[in-house]
């Protein structure tokens, strides 16, 4: 039976990871565990989107908007934070301290088996070039996994068209677009990009956008 691909969203940007008014993320998981401490005692949560000032979580949760808690993340951080809000079974918390998000990443790919290392979902932003036909169009990458990614535009082509990607100091493979809605469209790469690329490459876009 194959292991289905966890979808939690780490997000790279310094920011809290609460989705776009309008644009909520709308998957159902599975997603990375990790521990909540709400009152002492730890209890298993679901991780659907995590950035370096916050996280929301997924679970049955204790305490109310403003009040404290700490996360245990599979770095073994256990950040403290607070609770933003809560509904429908999540919980938005802003951690007290910025927590390190390339460590986390590291970490999530070491405990992978070595031939099945793949890349997670990281939502970063950045301007791309699409090439269709004889159309080229500039768009603006969402996020990004070693399977494929998210884009944003106002002239996208529309699903089972086949693209190439040019983005500046990352080789992405060729890919189709499987689904479009509004000025956003997934594209599924027709080849897996590698963790050892995209690492280097979102360490140098960080860099760059620090300065």
């Amino acid at each position: 039976m194959t292991e289905v691909e966890s979808v939690t969203t780490f997000v790279m940007e310094n920011r809290l990871p609460w989705p776009e008014e309008g644009r909520a993320a709308g998957l159902n998981g599975p997603f990375d565990t990790g521990l909540i401490y709400d009152n002492g005692t730890p209890r298993e949560c679901s991780i659907r989107n995590i950035s370096t000032l916050g996280a929301i979580l997924c679970g049955e949760f204790r305490k109310a908007a403003g009040e404290d808690v700490a996360i245990e993340l599979a770095t073994g951080q256990r950040p403290a934070a607070t609770i933003e809000w809560v509904r429908g079974g999540e919980a938005g918390i802003r951690f007290k301290q910025p927590i390190d998000m390339l460590a986390l990443i590291n970490r999530k790919l070491v405990s992978q088996p070595a031939e099945r290392r793949a890349m997670p979902r990281v939502e970063i932003r950045c301007g791309v070039y699409l090439k269709w036909g004889v159309n080229l169009e500039p768009a603006t990458l969402r996020n990004i996994s070693a399977r494929g990614l998210q884009l944003e535009g106002n002239m996208l082509p529309p699903p089972g068209t086949f693209i190439g990607l040019f983005v500046e100091g990352l080789n992405v493979p060729s890919g189709e677009v499987v689904w479009s809605k509004d000025n956003l469209a997934g594209v599924e790469l027709f080849e897996e990009l590698s963790w050892t690329s995209i690492i280097p490459w979102i360490r140098d876009a960080q860099r760059l956008s620090a300065n």
